[in-house]
């Protein structure tokens, strides 16, 4: 009995592991099934992403080919056209040169034509010229004669008198200055000028002493110079105190008087070698001046009268600039609201432009979508995209 319990426990054990290693090799079979499942599983969704990326590389590839085609249609476009604008520029050039020649022989022909008229234009100067060394000569007597008048007092003294009227009538107007104007003591300067603001008029006397000036000029020695010397301050001081006892009226003459050199070499000499006679003169308020002097000093009136008449017209002035400001004012407005209408122009345009922004990218967007009838190809395509999308 016991001895068929002890192989009775064998037979069983034997069968147990019989068992369980067919149980390992069902497993071991489902494992390998499972894996080769897997496998093809792999194979073919990698088939089908290897069909989809081949569909896309044909599609961009024709996409290519189309582009290429329509890059080389346009290429020989613009090779028609650049032909056809390097046929414009030879001709455009060639009319220009030949219009740039037909001038250039203009301006030669007109050149020549002006060249000959020069050439005789310079024959007939010439001729003024020989005419104008025959009147030299005859200037060089009238100097001469200019030389006579100088030396006869009322000749020099009708010159001095001319200088002065000359550049005081070139620099003031009209009404500002009188010649020959008498006085209420019967008295007539040479010029009488009317300063702006006051009634009282500036005397202007052009009748200089010169007799003793030539006689200095000629002197020859030291004795000869000292004696016209001192005939210069007699006839210069005498003058000026004729002056003043004619020409000063309180209340109707200025306390200043001009009196007026014709020579600046005169005048130069008298400052260098007569100070003494230019202070008496200036002691007894009379101002010697030189015709470039008095000429800076009628300078010098002109603008106190200009100044004069601006003063006078001064409620003139302001009434326009105060209209000019209204002017300016009311501009200002208008610039002010042209910006506004501007800047609201500017924004309208800017909302036009943000709404075609989103037409064109909504049109855009509907133009992506395709409409075409699905197939099971396309199915499997997008299929495939979307597990490599999912997989990456």
């Amino acid at each position: 009995m016991d001895k068929t319990l002890i192989i009775f426990g064998q037979v069983f054990a034997t069968t147990t592991l019989v068992v369980g290693a067919l149980g390992a090799a069902l497993a071991l079979l489902l494992l390998v099934a499972f894996a080769v499942w897997r496998t093809a599983r792999a194979q073919k969704f990698a088939r089908l992403a290897a069909d989809a990326r081949e569909r896309e590389l044909d599609e961009r590839l024709n996409e290519a080919n189309r582009l290429q085609a329509e890059l080389t249609g346009r290429l020989q476009t613009i090779g028609e056209i650049l032909t056809t604008r390097q046929s414009d520029l030879a001709r455009l050039v060639t009319d220009r040169l030949d219009t740039v020649g037909h001038r250039v022989g203009q301006g030669l022909e007109a050149q020549t034509r002006t060249t000959s008229d020069q050439l005789a234009k310079l024959g007939e100067r010439l001729a003024v010229i020989d005419s104008a060394q025959a009147r030299l000569t005859g200037l060089t007597q009238e100097v001469v004669g200019l030389k006579d008048i100088l030396s006869n007092k009322q000749a020099r003294g009708a010159f001095g008198q001319g200088r002065m009227e000359a550049i005081v009538r070139d620099g003031l107007p009209g009404n500002a200055f009188a010649f020959q104007h008498t006085l209420s003591n019967r008295n007539r300067p040479d010029c009488i000028v009317r300063l702006p603001g006051d009634d009282r008029v500036m005397v202007i006397d052009a009748k200089f002493p010169l007799e003793a000036f030539s006689a200095l000029k000629d002197a020859s020695d030291a004795a000869a110079r000292e004696i016209a010397g001192a005939r210069v301050r007699h006839d210069v001081g005498r003058h000026v105190k004729d002056i003043s006892e004619r020409y000063f009226i309180p209340g109707e003459t200025q306390d200043l008087a001009v009196l007026f050199v014709p020579s600046e070499s005169i005048y130069a000499d008298l400052m260098e070698h007569f100070d003494d006679v230019i202070q008496k003169a200036h002691r007894a308020r009379i101002i010697l001046v030189s015709p470039s002097l008095l000429m800076m000093a009628i300078q010098v009136l002109q603008a106190l009268v200009r100044d004069a008449r601006v003063r006078e017209q001064a409620h003139v002035i302001q009434s326009e600039v105060r209209k000019l400001m209204d002017d300016v004012r009311r501009l200002r407005d208008r610039v002010a609201k042209l910006g506004t209408h501007l800047q609201q122009t500017q924004d309208d345009v800017t909302q036009v432009l943000v709404s075609a922004d989103k037409i064109g990218g909504r049109a855009d967007r509907i133009d992506q979508l395709d409409f075409s009838a699905p197939d099971a190809n396309h199915a499997t395509g997008v299929l495939g995209s979307s597990l490599v999308s999912a997989a990456e």
